[in-house]
């Protein structure tokens, strides 16, 4: 069983940065793709960004200059790096994790709210 555990949201002025964590259990990690979505009240769930396990990152459009995704396999732990923060980035972020051939798994968020 794979778990998810996210940490590092919280309440940010406008302008500022946050660093979230997903701190992955098993052996699966390594191998396995990685991602965050982020939720904003009434809103459906989007894609941010996502980074291979090889470490290629892809990102939205509309936070590909602000964000950064990193990944350490030594730690099973992938990374968001949040930078100008806006109101608008103000939601619930979700990690999830792709093995090989097995299901998605997702963490239970992160709440991130930023004050303008």
């Amino acid at each position: 069983q794979v778990q998810l555990v996210e940490s590092g949201g919280g309440l940010v002025q406008a302008g500022g940065s946050l660093r979230l964590s997903c701190a992955v259990s098993g052996s699966m990690f390594s191998i396995s793709v990685m991602g965050w979505y982020r939720q904003a009240p009434g809103k459906q769930r989007d894609l941010v960004a996502l980074i291979s396990r090889g470490g290629m990152s892809n990102y939205a459009d509309s936070v590909q200059s602000r964000l950064t995704i990193s990944r350490d396999n030594a730690k099973n732990t992938v990374y968001l790096q949040i930078n100008s923060l806006k109101p608008e980035d103000t939601a619930v972020y979700y990690c999830h994790c792709d093995p090989p051939g097995s299901q998605r798994y997702w963490g239970q968020g992160t709440q991130v709210t930023v004050s303008s």
